[in-house]
């Protein structure tokens, strides 16, 4: 009855990190977005502002954050998911930077 009951756990084990590859495999573990929303040109320029209210709204630097936002959206058409990171999502973004090396986009 012990073998039977361990050969039972063991099955369930193995079927559980089957799924658990196939689900990674088809992009649906962890954080993934959805390229057409949110990927470079995904946006048109009069949709920057509510895309950057979102971005910005959680930020004690409200103002600098909208500027920079917003001027780095109407460049690449584009503003990451989230309060914050995700930049990999939007390259141009993400690749934006001031003179000094630092990021531009918020």
């Amino acid at each position: 009855m012990a073998k039977l009951v361990a050969a039972f756990f063991l099955a369930l084990i193995a079927i559980s990190m089957l799924q658990v590859m196939v689900l990674a495999s088809h992009g649906h573990g962890g954080h993934h977005y959805d390229q057409k929303h949110y990927g470079p040109g995904s946006l048109k320029s009069y949709q920057c502002p509510s895309q950057c209210s979102r971005r910005c709204r959680k930020t004690q630097y409200h103002k600098p954050c909208m500027f920079f936002c917003q001027k780095c959206c109407n460049k690449c058409l584009c503003v990451p998911p989230g309060y914050y990171g995700n930049k990999a999502v939007c390259p141009c973004y993400n690749n934006w930077k001031t003179k000094e090396g630092g990021p531009k986009c918020p």
